[in-house]
């Protein structure tokens, strides 16, 4: 069940390639000069976060803006319509339902641990704000305008968010030597590299 959602995550990467790149470069150059400039300490699963937030917003745009992948021409603006169009066994399933809830998986996390929130509101509420443009985008394109996709981010804004607190509560019960910050560098370094072997 897991193959179409994995050959999705693998497509996404096959055609955002070139634009990680360069932007990776780009942004790490800039960073890297700005912190050596003004002297400031290089924290290492800090810059690694803000460098993946920002990734993962570049592939946001460059998969909600991709054309080739239309497979139906006409809006919906009835709740659970194309949700329910599918069974779970089906391909589509994974990669419409789950592949739109897991797409905004990380936009709860990461909005999660910069605004160190502890309730829900204000990240459904920037999820909601995220999705709706996304799909008013996406209409204005040429592609659709799908109000079940955004019940399905807001699910994966909550998924992300329950990931975040879930770990910052795990984490916050382990001895002080593991929040020692180069512990937490060499984290989120070994989840890095896990990630990079993941999708290659």
């Amino acid at each position: 069940m897991l193959g179409p959602l994995s050959d999705t995550l693998h497509g996404v990467v096959n055609f955002t390639w070139p634009m990680l790149i360069i932007s990776i470069v780009i942004m790490v150059s800039v960073r890297l000069t700005y912190l050596i400039k003004a002297k400031e300490k290089i924290v290492i699963y800090k810059e690694l976060l803000m460098l993946c937030f920002a990734i993962y917003i570049l592939c946001l745009f460059q998969v909600v803006t991709f054309q080739d992948d239309v497979t139906w021409s006409s809006n919906n603006f009835i709740p659970f319509k194309e949700i329910m169009r599918y069974s779970i066994t089906h391909r589509l399933f994974w990669k419409n339902v789950v592949g739109n809830m897991i797409m905004f998986l990380p936009f709860g996390f990461f909005i999660s641990y910069y605004l160190r929130v502890e309730k829900i509101n204000l990240i459904l509420l920037l999820t909601l704000i995220a999705s709706i443009a996304v799909e008013f985008v996406q209409m204005c394109i040429g592609r659709v305008f799908d109000v079940d996709d955004i019940i399905l981010n807001l699910l994966g804004g909550t998924v992300g968010f329950l990931i975040y607190n879930t770990l910052r509560t795990i984490g916050n019960k382990f001895p002080k030597v593991f929040h020692n910050e180069w512990v937490l560098n060499i984290g989120a370094v070994l989840a890095l590299v896990g990630l990079f072997i993941l999708l290659i």
